[in-house]
């Protein structure tokens, strides 16, 4: 498995946890309100998905050049907001956050 696979995985388990609190479940509520019923219409086929349809959608934004940094968001360049999953030099994770 790629650390990107490994990174999309950490944030579907941190979702609803303390870990996700002000990462992916904020990512995920502050765009759930803020993006139109069209938005999802066009991506899920529905105007009012759930939390785990929204984080299906995650699509890698920007791998770090210098370091083992993940940056995921929606699709269509709709938001400013990614959220980050970092690597430590062991190769395992060491933080997931909603950075802008």
């Amino acid at each position: 498995m790629s650390n990107q696979e490994r990174a999309l995985e950490a944030i579907k388990r941190s979702a609803g946890t303390e870990a996700g609190e002000y990462a992916i479940d904020e990512f995920v509520s502050h765009h759930l309100e803020e993006l139109p019923e069209s938005y999802w219409q066009k991506h899920l086929g529905i105007s009012a998905p759930a939390y785990e349809q929204v984080i299906g959608l995650l699509v890698l934004k920007e791998k770090w050049e210098d370091e083992e940094v993940y940056d995921f968001t929606l699709p269509d360049e709709v938001t400013d907001y990614v959220v980050s999953v970092s690597f430590d030099d062991d190769g395992q994770i060491e933080d997931i956050v909603m950075e802008s």
